[in-house]
């Protein structure tokens, strides 16, 4: 049986964020019956931890087995069985990541905005337990004043990059909306970098046909 190595990313809850699916458990293994349908019905997950980022509902990153039916798409596979490898709760490095990804859009954009930048301080003060989620959300309320009133799409871009890097809600939404092609091939390699740590997993897995 063809198995396909993958990505996903559960609520905190370890629920899917979807209807009300159970949560799920490491080693645990599901199957569907039916016909697949790429996005409505199915088991989902994607070529990597960023593709995945996107359709995010919460902050644990997770590596999946995909297997019995496969269908893949640009940014996301849809299956008939999913099994959890390994789970971690991921909210601090996607913090970081978010927080990374809007500071090199800022210096690339040559913004010296304080409310943009302040938003990133304070997300990663949070992250060190030293501000509250009152100061996060502070931080991303004035800093999305700065978007409103930006008056070129390059300080508009960054600036709602550091509002939500303060937010891991709509973290992907700052890294689209702050960069070009170039700038999310380095997010990938930077998010896979920041990631890999946490999980000591390794196994081989086939190379899903292309075509």
């Amino acid at each position: 049986m063809r198995k396909v190595k993958a990505y996903h990313f559960l609520k905190d809850d370890m629920t899917g964020g979807y209807g009300d699916e159970l949560a799920w458990k490491e080693g645990e293994e599901r199957s569907v019956e039916g016909k697949l349908v790429m996005c409505k019905h199915g088991y989902h997950a994607s070529p990597s931890f960023l593709d995945a980022l996107y359709y995010a509902r919460g902050n644990t990153a997770c590596i999946v087995e995909l297997s019995g039916e496969i269908i893949k798409d640009t940014d996301k596979y849809v299956a008939s069985k999913r099994k959890l490898i390994k789970a971690i709760n991921a909210e601090k490095v996607l913090r970081t990541w978010g927080c990374d990804c809007a500071e090199r859009a800022l210096k690339k954009a040559g913004i010296k905005d304080e409310c943009s930048w302040n938003a990133i301080k304070v997300a990663r003060l949070y992250n060190k337990s030293k501000a509250t989620k009152d100061d996060l959300a502070a931080a991303r309320d004035v800093a999305w004043e700065a978007v409103r009133v930006a008056v070129w799409e390059a300080a508009r871009a960054a600036a709602w990059a550091a509002a939500w890097a303060a937010a891991r809600e709509a973290v992907w939404e700052a890294a689209r909306e702050a960069v070009r092609e170039a700038e999310i091939k380095w997010q990938k390699r930077h998010l896979n970098k920041l990631l890999k740590p946490l999980f000591t997993v390794e196994v081989r897995y086939e190379i899903p046909n292309r075509k």
